[in-house]
């Protein structure tokens, strides 16, 4: 263990040991052994980052510093991070098994994410009201909401933080980011750079640790101001309830179980690729994975037999290697979940056109990429989400039932729509009940683009130009402008 790296929590610029002393080590998913460690957060280090976070709100260094200069500052560690796109996406890789080419593409590209936001710090404005009353002058100002914690799990460290800790720091926010406690050694080594950056101490600080220690007194501390949480529907529930205890504004970015919906009239080699891309993509560990795939009839045999076609060359290996194009899952209870899935699918009448069984790459980690035909919308591929590189079609005859079984879903996270008809993707895409789609593409994403579901996908919006207001509060003055005093109040004219 002693060769190991060791990251240590980053609280109020310094690192340091948790307080009670637990130290995990961080799993490698290709080889399944034990890679660094890590120091955990007790309640006591949850309480300090957050002490100093609420104190550097106040200290003049921070709290005075124009909207402009915080746009440097991000704009300084957007640099950083497109400096260390290499390293940081390396480090993920080893800690998450995410393919590296994605990793580092990723890190890249999330600093635009940074200076998207670097451009939002000094146009965030109040107004002067037109008030009705001759005698007074009133205006707003939009000021900081607070101390921020921020929960983000470990399938996109990098870019789930962008989108939280770029629009609370151009707003003059501080930071407590709660990493995984699965693979959290990325964010680790993204703290060196708020660090090298310049932020003042205590700005942004980094912890990880499990419920009990770390996130349950994190969400249900009474300096927290706002909570913006990614992760799953029953974390999020304790979240919510946490968040009662403090009334933290609060945001949330869970699940999906996301439709795909192909028309007969759609081009095949496209869709095939969409649906390759939504499900095997970061081998099925995405949010927006799009797992559900809904064919039209007359085109189903030959989409199924494009899907099988092209897939018959996907490589299945290390994620370092760049001829590799599904890693290993990056843990084994992922595995355990996708094998008692597909086991219920069966039973239920699904059949498995290929894969469906672990991989031998090195670990105890690795699953084929899986092609599932459902015989009904009960199938349980396409009601669970197994984050993993799992596939279900199912087949549907009208435009009325393709949009019904697109809405037969608990989440709403993304959908896909592949048509050459631009009314019936205007159309269609207006009636699923989901936060995103994407029309003859899928998992695009931008800075200046708002992400969020529906349903049990969760509430709130990340990205785009009006996130930066959710980490904001309006506040009101009014003068009186008159050279009268005051009257008295208890003298009615």
């Amino acid at each position: 263990m002693s060769d190991m790296p060791h990251y240590q929590l980053f609280i109020a610029g310094d690192w340091q040991a948790g307080s009670g002393g637990q130290v995990l080590e961080t799993i490698n998913p290709a080889t399944g052994k034990a890679w660094a460690t890590f120091d955990c957060a007790a309640p006591a280090d949850v309480d300090q980052a957050i002490r100093a976070a609420k104190a550097v709100l106040d200290v003049p260094e921070w709290r005075e510093m124009t909207q402009t200069a915080r746009g440097k500052l991000l704009y300084r560690l957007a640099d950083l991070i497109a400096e260390n796109a290499e390293h940081l996406g390396r480090i993920e890789t080893t800690d998450s098994g995410k393919l590296a080419t994605e990793t580092m593409a990723q890190t890249g590209y999330v600093s635009d994410y940074y200076r998207y936001y670097a451009g939002l710090a000094d146009k965030i404005e109040g107004a002067v009201l037109p008030i009705d009353k001759s005698d007074m002058h009133a205006y707003t100002q939009v000021l900081p909401i607070g101390v921020v914690a921020a929960i983000v799990p470990w399938n996109a460290q990098m870019f789930l933080t962008a989108t939280k800790l770029a629009p609370a720091l151009a707003a003059g926010c501080s930071v407590v980011i709660k990493a995984s406690e699965v693979a959290p050694a990325p964010m680790f080594a993204f703290a060196r750079l708020i660090a090298e950056a310049g932020f003042p101490a205590g700005v942004v600080s980094v912890i990880t640790g499990d419920a009990e220690n770390c996130a349950i007194p994190l969400t249900r501390h009474k300096d927290v101001d706002r909570i913006a949480f990614t992760g799953g529907p029953e974390t999020a529930r304790h979240v919510v309830r946490n968040s009662a205890e403090n009334f933290a504004v609060t945001t949330l970015e869970l699940g999906g179980k996301s439709p795909i919906i192909v028309f007969d009239d759609a081009d095949i080699d496209s869709a095939a690729n969409g649906l390759i891309a939504g499900n095997f993509g970061a081998s099925g560990q995405s949010c927006v994975a799009g797992s559900r795939g809904l064919v039209h009839r007359p085109v189903y045999e030959a989409l199924t037999a494009a899907i099988a076609e092209k897939c018959k060359d996907l490589v299945v290996g290390d994620p370092h290697d760049t001829a590799t194009h599904l890693g290993p899952l990056c843990t084994v209870a992922q595995i355990t979940r996708i094998k008692e899935t597909l086991a219920r699918a069966k039973q239920q009448g699904a059949r498995v056109v290929f894969g469906g069984a672990t991989a031998d790459a090195g670990s105890d980690h690795y699953f084929q990429p899986t092609l599932v035909l459902c015989n009904t919308p009960e199938v349980a591929t396409l009601k669970v989400e197994m984050f993993g590189p799992v596939m279900s079609l199912l087949v549907f005859d009208t435009e009325e039932e393709a949009i019904a079984l697109a809405n037969d879903s608990d989440f709403g996270l993304g959908s896909g729509v592949f048509t050459q008809n631009v009314a019936r993707a205007h159309r269609v895409s207006k009636r699923i009940r989901s936060g995103i789609t994407w029309v003859n593409t899928y998992r695009a994403i931008s800075p200046i683009a708002p992400f969020g579901g529906f349903n049990q996908s969760g509430y709130g919006r990340e990205a785009g130009k009006e996130a930066i207001l959710d980490y904001t509060r309006t506040k009101t003055t009014w003068i009186n402008i008159s050279d009268a005093p005051m009257a008295n109040p208890f003298v009615m004219r």
